[in-house]
């Protein structure tokens, strides 16, 4: 039986997951999701410094191991300065341009927990009063958070407890469609940890003995570069992210299929795991795409840089508009699940 059959309940897994914010910096309640996922399964985890977690489940040889990771943090901003017209100038935390996020809902989380929430619009948007309202640049300057409350200068804002490195996290907006799709922010990587929790899901429910011991990390700091780079055993030979494909002109990935990666700007990957990713899905019937991935790097790709002796790979479904209003298809959420379901009862690279 393969992961086809659990699709309905990973897009489900998805939409609770998107739901709870968590950027960058910011993650402990959609870890505390995750890990109570696994403690249901019975299923041994713990938590790195850097709040990351990490779960194992032994295989027949503990000699040599496997990690898989994918990450739970998203894109998010911080409050930069509280200006005097009680608006809120923000800090962009991890890769994306200002102009995705110019019209979103947003929530802003004091450092007491206390959460209000808002819109992020350019300052000159009425265009009853700004002539150059479409041609204002979209950039920290003119971009603010208007505030869901009666504030009118800086003092009103700081008497509600938000401050400077107060967390902001964009309203998802997720929605499946009964063509199959799921739209949402944050599908980066969430729909990866979702495709992961469902396999340790059916590991444990098929009773499957897997031929290598096998780590999970659920990493929270991809976005800014250092997610998956630790808590690595020495054990580890192979080390396989699984993160979004990036679609767009020239590009081979698209939403109903699984995207390889043989290079992104960190270079290329493990020419050996690839070619053995390509044969498992080859021999089971996979759709796949290999790609190349421009202005990229993984979890894996921090991990090579931190100086981990490991064979390192990068897979994961196809996700349109990255960084912006994402969208996939269940059909490529199927195709990784079956990979990696594949993937984890195969030998190691030789």
């Amino acid at each position: 039986m393969g992961n086809h059959t659990h699709v309905a309940e990973t897009m489900k897994l998805i939409r609770d997951l998107v739901s709870i914010p968590s950027p960058s910096g910011n993650t402990n309640e959609v870890i505390t999701f995750v890990e109570k996922f696994l403690a249901e399964l019975q299923i041994k985890t713990y938590r790195n410094r850097k709040g990351g977690l990490i779960a194992t489940i032994d295989g027949n040889d503990s000699s040599k191991h496997r990690m898989l990771t994918a990450h739970v943090d998203t894109l998010g901003a911080m409050v930069k300065e509280v200006k005097a017209n009680g608006r809120l100038k923000i800090d962009l935390i991890g890769g994306f341009k200002f102009n995705s996020i110019e019209g979103e809902y947003c929530q802003i989380e004091t450092s007491i927990g206390k959460k209000y929430t808002g819109t992020i619009l350019m300052h000159q948007t009425s265009v009853h009063v700004y002539k150059d309202a479409g041609k204002a640049e979209r950039n920290q300057e003119n971009i603010e958070v208007r505030i869901d409350e009666k504030v009118h200068n800086a003092e009103e804002v700081r008497a509600l407890g938000i401050e400077v490195g107060d967390f902001i996290s964009f309203d998802p907006r997720v929605e499946m469609t009964t063509s199959g799709y799921i739209k949402s922010r944050h599908l980066d990587d969430k729909a990866s940890v979702a495709i992961l929790l469902q396999l340790i899901k059916q590991v444990k429910t098929e009773n499957l003995t897997l031929p290598y011991t096998t780590h999970f990390l659920i990493s929270n700091n991809e976005e800014i570069g250092y997610g998956g780079n630790s808590n690595i055993t020495p054990e580890t030979v192979e080390y396989l992210a699984v993160d979004m494909g990036a679609m767009g002109d020239g590009q081979s990935t698209d939403e109903y299929t699984v995207s390889i990666c043989v290079k992104d700007a960190s270079g290329p990957y493990h020419y050996g795991l690839r070619k053995n990713l390509v044969r498992i899905a080859e021999e089971n019937k996979i759709d796949y795409k290999l790609d190349i991935y421009p202005f990229y790097g993984s979890d894996a790709s921090a991990a090579i840089r931190s100086g981990h002796d490991i064979v390192h790979g990068l897979i994961g479904p196809g996700i349109d508009s990255s960084h912006a209003f994402e969208r996939t298809h269940q059909s490529s959420i199927e195709h990784t699940a079956k990979l990696l379901y594949h993937y984890l009862q195969s030998d190691l690279v030789q």
